[in-house]
């Protein structure tokens, strides 16, 4: 294996842009055998709160992983892999739209999610990545964690997907009243009462979530099989690590890591699952297949959250623990294998199946992912330089290079400080140095902190008011 690392941030676009022009007819040349004239098969695998530090390639002492370490061997192990939002909702409207949420109203400084009762979701203008896929004649297909708007108009059958099958948002909503608050760690099926999803057809009530890892990987399983005969897309979004814990009887005390490690090795079973049927279905060499988690580990619950590893701080804050997670790229024979150490995104990989698919992006709006197929098959430098950390729509944060500014800190789900504090001056870590941002570099570095800062400003300037989908109000009921 060899390693990719950045040769300077001062990329050239115009290689950029010759690769990611020639990416398709390189995928052509490569080819072979029975899906050699059709564009390649897409699966991505989001986890929900699965922390930086939960897979045992990424370090995780106690819990085994070894199908997705695997997968990181055979492919593309990225260590500056982002989300563009630290929680639930908006960070999945980023992955399906390829834009930072705050454009489509999908996040909210106070109502971070949305909620059984909320009325809001996914607008229809937004181009989702599923839409992209229809473009090129795919079969589309959503399984498990949708958080988009549970109301039918929003769910994935009227964003692009053919098919859908899994639970509309967060395994710990619709909580039976009455219930102990501290009963959300219990993992007892009967405390919540989340609906399992046909299409739009509620087909279970309470959702067994003692078995929903297993039956999500049994729906991409056969969905592979039985649409190999045309391209297909496939969008696998686990509602698991996130608490509520709940893990099959097979794997009840399988790991040294407790409850929560039994559900991360339940999770890379299935993988490995989804990667032995595209072998055996002769597809492993058509098919790209994506890792990932939706935001950094769930750190107030202890031993039933996950791990940010050397990072700092977790879910629901702008410090790297709760915006850099796990990204895992598998394509044998086309993705070339290395560790990657420039930055990705989640918002990229939108633009990213376009150029490999032949897709046309719309140009009426902005599309803030950048297109990474050029590193994926051939180890040239990402494209992405710059990342904005969002809390709800205020932004907080700016990377650029190695730099990071923090010109607003704030601690989520029980870290400090729990209220907003400005910065200033900002607050400045080198990340390639440190990632775990321990050593304040403001001092001497104002003409960095000052370049940040007007990035921050012009990154402003693009946006435009959005309705805020995250606190309409379900119909005919109060917010």
């Amino acid at each position: 294996m060899i390693a990719i690392n950045s040769v300077g941030q001062g990329r050239s676009k115009a290689l950029v842009a010759v690769l990611g022009f020639s990416a398709w007819w390189v995928v052509g040349v490569w080819a072979t055998g029975a899906y050699a004239d059709r564009p390649p098969n897409v699966v991505i695998i989001f986890c929900d709160d699965l922390g930086y530090g939960d897979l045992s390639c990424y370090g995780a002492p106690k819990t085994r992983t070894p199908r997705l370490d695997r997968m990181a061997g055979e492919g593309q192990r990225w260590t500056q892999f982002y989300v563009a939002a630290n929680v639930c909702t908006p960070s999945r409207a980023a992955l399906q739209t390829g834009r930072y949420p705050v454009r489509s109203g999908m996040c909210s400084y106070k109502r971070r999610v949305l909620f059984p009762n909320s009325g809001g979701g996914l607008p229809a203008r937004e181009l989702t990545i599923a839409e992209l896929f229809k473009q090129r004649g795919y079969t589309t297909h959503a399984v498990g964690k949708w958080h988009l708007g549970h109301l039918p108009k929003h769910l994935p059958t009227r964003h692009g997907y053919d098919s859908y099958f899994g639970i509309p948002y967060s395994n710990d909503m619709d909580r039976v009243p009455g219930v102990p608050k501290n009963a959300n760690r219990d993992g007892r099926v009967d405390y919540f009462n989340v609906p399992l999803l046909r299409d739009e057809t509620v087909v279970e009530r309470p959702a067994d979530q003692h078995t929903i890892t297993r039956r999500y990987t049994d729906e991409t399983v056969a969905l592979s099989k039985r649409h190999k005969g045309r391209p297909f897309f496939i969008y696998l979004a686990h509602n698991l690590p996130h608490i509520p814990l709940f893990r099959s009887t097979d794997f009840v005390g399988r790991s040294r890591g407790g409850a929560y490690g039994d559900v991360i090795e339940e999770i890379d079973h299935g993988v490995g699952r989804i990667l032995q049927t595209l072998r055996d279905e002769g597809l492993a060499g058509h098919t790209l297949v994506v890792f990932s988690s939706d935001n950094g580990p769930w750190l107030s619950y202890g031993d039933h959250g996950g791990s940010a590893g050397p990072l700092r701080q977790g879910k629901g804050t702008t410090f790297e623990g709760g915006h850099r997670v796990p990204g895992i790229f598998w394509w044998p024979g086309r993705v070339k294998p290395g560790v990657v150490n420039d930055m990705g995104c989640t918002l990229d990989l939108l633009p990213t199946v376009a150029a490999l698919i032949d897709a046309q992006l719309p140009d009426d709006r902005i599309i803030d992912g950048v297109d990474l197929s050029p590193t994926l098959l051939s180890g040239a430098p990402s494209a992405r330089d710059t990342i904005f950390y969002y809390r709800g729509d205020r932004l907080y944060a700016v990377r650029h290079e190695k730099w990071k500014a923090h010109f607003t800190t704030q601690g989520s789900y029980g870290s400090s400080p729990k209220q907003a504090q400005v910065q200033n001056p900002a607050l400045l870590y080198d990340l390639e140095a440190d990632p775990g941002e321990k050593v304040n570099r403001a001092e001497g570095n104002a003409d960095v902190i000052a370049w940040l800062r007007s990035l921050a400003e012009a990154h402003r300037q693009t946006i435009k008011p959005a309705t805020n989908q995250l606190t309409i109000p379900l119909p005919n009921r109060k917010p």
